[in-house]
């Protein structure tokens, strides 16, 4: 953490990047998945794996530990999507493969810091000043 970023800025940090992974992995899905370089012509049916992204978004925003903690165990699942077809598809698929990893690792180090930083407040003792 550094020096100058108080704890509560660094929970904010995580939630924006959490909040901004989620919603990149759902419009690159989308877009993956109908337009840029379907399985199909004309778009297919594996637009639809970005529903599951879609349950934790008010989650996220409300900054709900058990959201945060569930998330970064559902990201691994799009990691394995995105790793697999980088290596197996050809070039246009493989660089939306590329994207989609680099969103979820983005993801789960938001997750991961997030619950680190929120429980480390929790236990932190509180100092009040009298004036």
């Amino acid at each position: 953490m550094m020096p100058s970023m108080n704890r509560w800025t660094a929970v904010q940090w995580t939630r924006v990047l959490a909040v901004g992974s989620v919603l990149g992995l759902i419009v690159l899905g989308l877009a993956w998945e109908l337009w840029l370089a379907p399985l199909r012509p004309g778009g297919s049916w594996l637009a639809l794996k970005v529903l599951p992204l879609a349950l934790p978004l008010a989650g996220l925003i409300k900054q709900r530990m058990y959201t945060y903690r569930w998330v970064s165990l559902l990201v691994w699942l799009y990691f394995t999507e995105g790793m697999v077809r980088a290596t197996s598809e050809p070039a246009p698929g493989a660089v939306f493969a590329a994207i989609e990893v680099l969103l979820c690792l983005v993801l789960f180090a938001a997750c991961g810091l997030h619950v680190r930083w929120r429980l480390r407040n929790a236990a932190a003792p509180r100092t009040e000043t009298v004036q």
